[in-house]
């Protein structure tokens, strides 16, 4: 049985993007899936951060970018200005989820905003994206300007706010394990693991304890 890894993130964290490596890392040969979930940090109409703010700037000086170059990861703070609320490029997730593009579409996001510097929240750029992911910028381009997947993405922020209780990203849950803030590939591989072998011993529980008898010619 295939074990799912959630990972809540928003696309303007970068603690989120450095997260995907040793991810990565740690489910490579095991029988595990990701699925990114989405968390909005600021949504509309709270105020975005601006980069040559104080806060960004230490945060990133003290934090992100020693962290960074401890783990081989080319990254920096984007200029734009103030930065983007992210509820468009959630909801093209959505469409790309669809498509079965969701996990790639994720990762693009991310290194469009810190590796690119790209406006992730202007719909001309999410829209070419897309399209150099494989999915069909006209198509993909009206889902937006329609907000066909508004009330997708709403559900989603109310599962990760109300429900999941998530309170800061990135955090993985792990089937009952919930970790969160970027974890070493050991620390990850060692839960993954383990959530791994506890599965397996259920599901031959569940083997050796549903629907046995014996019948009158014997067992």
């Amino acid at each position: 049985m295939t074990l799912t890894v959630k990972v809540y993130s928003d696309y303007v964290c970068p603690f989120c993007f450095l997260a995907e490596k040793p991810l990565e890392e740690a489910i490579k040969d095991k029988d595990v899936k990701i699925e990114w979930m989405p968390y909005e940090l600021r949504p509309y109409p709270n105020e975005t951060l601006k980069p040559e703010g104080d806060y960004l700037q230490t945060t990133w000086k003290q934090g992100v970018y020693p962290m960074a170059e401890q783990m081989g990861i080319d990254i920096v703070l984007p200029k734009v200005s103030p930065q983007p609320y992210t509820h468009l490029a959630f909801e093209g997730y959505q469409y790309a989820k669809e498509h079965g593009k969701g996990n790639e579409y994720n990762d693009r996001m991310l290194r469009a905003f810190f590796q690119e510097e790209q406006d992730i929240g202007d719909i001309g750029v999410l829209t070419k994206l897309a399209g150099e992911i494989g999915l069909d910028q006209d198509e993909y381009r009206k889902a937006l300007e329609t907000r066909k997947y508004k009330e997708t993405h709403q559900q989603a922020l109310k599962h990760a706010y109300e429900e999941a209780n998530i309170t800061a990203v990135p955090t993985f849950v792990i089937g009952d394990e919930v970790l969160a803030g970027v974890r070493s590939k050991d620390t990850l591989e060692e839960t993954i693991n383990q959530q791994l072998e506890k599965h397996q011993n259920t599901n031959l529980q569940n083997l050796f304890s549903e629907g046995m008898s014996c019948g009158i010619d014997g067992c």
